[in-house]
């Protein structure tokens, strides 16, 4: 049988922005909640959860890291539609409502 590897990286870092949690990896990209800024402005990430800056260093913060992540953003744009639809049967009532969540697509400079 024949095994599978997963990709493993010896530096990356775990950090909150808009409510939810995204994996950092220099030079990557990560499309998060709509952030304010231009095209190519810096931006900062205070809250670090976890960060492993080799093979057997792991910080883990409580609830946060010392240090923060340096990113820059790529583009703002709109995630994929997604459509809400709601009906009543034999009652004519049928209500279609799409929404396109606004994105920020960044680019990860340092951890």
């Amino acid at each position: 049988m024949e095994e599978t590897k997963t990709a493993t990286f010896d530096r990356y870092a775990i950090f909150q922005t808009g409510g939810k949690q995204y994996q950092a990896i220099e030079g990557k990209t990560v499309a998060v909640e709509k952030l304010e800024g231009e095209t190519g402005a810096k931006l900062e990430f205070t809250e670090v959860l976890l960060r492993k800056t080799a093979e057997d260093k792991i910080e883990v913060g409580q609830p946060f890291v010392k240090g923060s992540i340096k990113a820059s953003i790529v583009k703002q744009t709109q995630g994929p539609k997604v459509i809400a639809f709601r009906f009543k049967r034999r009652k004519k009532v049928r209500v279609k409502r799409g929404h396109r969540q606004p994105l920020t697509v960044i680019r990860i400079d340092s951890i």
